[in-house]
């Protein structure tokens, strides 16, 4: 089943061909790559070093899951070795993979009063993510062939499995309305709309099942599934199975939805010994910064409409199989068919749906150690609801080291993350208007890594030419 119905996301990533980690960690934490870090807080591109930044474009990867871990990356090409291995018996969560691309954009730094900026930015993003998932109930859908080396039963409620992609326009607007004395505060928000590509979504508020040892069978009760999707319309989803024509039509067609979103934070600057004016430095006073800003991200949904979405309920008590979901899936008639004569109640037709963005909120953290040597604070918490379609994050802690020049940056993030409670560690490098780097690159030289994390890209400054670095004593 989730073979079939991943195969719209596969065509997806394929016409993107790139990979996304969303924060560019090492880099976008920095001071030079305006653009990069206002996708964490919008209010950062006020009063910026750049008068003029135009990005070009950029990309990453992103894997990461709580299921198991991934060979190392030496290891791959040995016949012996698992590229993945299953080591939680619990629910788990996965992303495989998180996609984005992010395509021209510009930002316009202004010396007002206000310390006025604009931002223009276009992005490609997808996501496909499984949320508290049984490994069971997902080796038995994906798998037709599995069998349960012993019998089990479980109950499993509120996972979500949603494949989403999507593009944006965003228009971003950020200044300073206070400046008093070694006190600064920025505020800023991101305005997008939100054009929806193809979806496809499975939820399950409760499901009970149980499995005897030696039996293809499992019994499912108190089921409540809903499973919905625009890559696919009614009548070709009853009458023709599904095809990739299907998915690659609604990228501009009329089963595109379209919707809203912001981000919108505030950023607060203290200067210690000394003011924060433009000129030259004075060599003689230490001068640092410390900046704490705060945003909330990815705030708005995508609405589909009823027209173009397909929706199947399903309901009641019964006996399902591998080998039965797999032979049966492929047009949703013969779904449909299957699981009432199965026992259960399977209700299908078409109404409008909202995929929801996965909302975050960012604090940040910035001190300057000394004449080009910070440490940066990060942490990125959820607040998207799980329960309904749509995508989410998982909270994590980074620590980034870094040094940083005008021509140069080197960052190393150290991220804590909470799906699945390990350690990563990134490296981010930027050369004038090129960067790239990892947000979690471990996976090259251990093989207990739960994921794996690359970016890349490049930008074009144009710097205030009075803003001038520390001198350094």
């Amino acid at each position: 089943m989730i073979k079939k119905l991943l195969f719209p996301l596969a065509v997806i990533s394929g016409i993107f061909s790139h990979s996304f980690a969303q924060n560019y960690l090492g880099i976008a934490t920095g001071n030079y790559s305006v653009i990069n870090k206002m996708f964490i807080n919008p209010s950062t591109i006020s009063d910026s070093r750049e008068r003029v930044e135009v990005n070009l474009s950029s990309f990453a990867i992103t894997v990461d899951n709580n299921l198991g871990t991934l060979a190392k990356f030496s290891d791959l090409g040995n016949s012996n070795t698992d590229a993945f291995k299953t080591d939680n018996k619990s629910a788990f969560s996965m992303i495989i993979p998180t996609v984005q691309l992010r395509l021209p954009a510009v930002m316009v730094s202004l010396d007002d009063d206000l310390k006025q900026s604009f931002g223009l930015s276009m992005r490609m993003r997808a996501v496909n993510q499984f949320s508290h998932f049984d490994p069971s109930l997902y080796n038995t859908i994906t798998n037709a062939n599995y069998t349960q080396s012993q019998s089990y039963e479980f109950t499993s409620s509120n996972f979500n499995w949603t494949a989403h992609a999507w593009s944006e326009i965003g228009l971003s607007y950020a200044l300073q309305p206070l400046t008093m004395g070694p006190h600064k505060l920025k505020a800023g928000v991101t305005l997008k709309y939100l054009g929806g590509i193809d979806y496809l979504a499975l939820k399950g508020k409760h499901l009970d099942v149980s499995y005897t040892n030696g039996s293809d069978t499992m019994f499912a009760k108190n089921s409540d599934l809903e499973f919905a999707s625009n890559a696919i319309s009614s009548h070709d989803a009853q009458s023709s199975g599904l095809k990739s024509s299907d998915v690659t039509g609604s990228l501009f067609g009329s089963k595109a939805g379209s919707g809203f979103g912001m981000d919108i934070g505030v950023t607060y600057t203290y200067t210690i010994n000394g003011s924060d004016e433009f000129g030259p430095k004075d060599a003689d006073k230490d001068e640092h910064k410390i900046v704490v800003s705060a945003a909330v991200t990815d705030f708005g949904a995508i609405k589909y409409k009823g027209g173009d979405n397909f929706f199947v309920n399903v309901t009641g008590n019964g006996y399902l199989t591998g080998k039965g979901l797999s032979d049966n899936l492929n047009t949703w008639n013969q779904f449909r068919n299957y699981v009432v004569t199965q026992g259960f109640t399977a209700d299908t037709g078409n109404k409008a749906q909202k995929v929801y963005l996965p909302t975050a909120f960012n604090v940040m953290a910035d001190y300057e150690i000394k004449n080009g040597l910070f440490i940066n604070a990060l942490y990125i918490g959820n607040l998207a609801n799980r329960n309904r379609f749509g995508n989410s994050i998982y909270d994590q802690v980074t620590l980034t080291p870094r040094y940083e020049r005008r021509l140069f940056t080197v960052g190393l993030p150290i991220t804590y993350s909470t799906l699945a409670k390990d350690i990563k560690v990134g490296l981010g490098f930027r050369l004038a208007g090129f960067f790239f780097g990892s947000d979690d690159m471990m996976a090259i030289i251990s093989g207990r890594q739960h994921g794996f994390g690359f970016y890349m890209g490049g930008f074009v400054p144009i710097y205030k030419k009075h803003k001038e670095e520390v001198v350094a004593k």
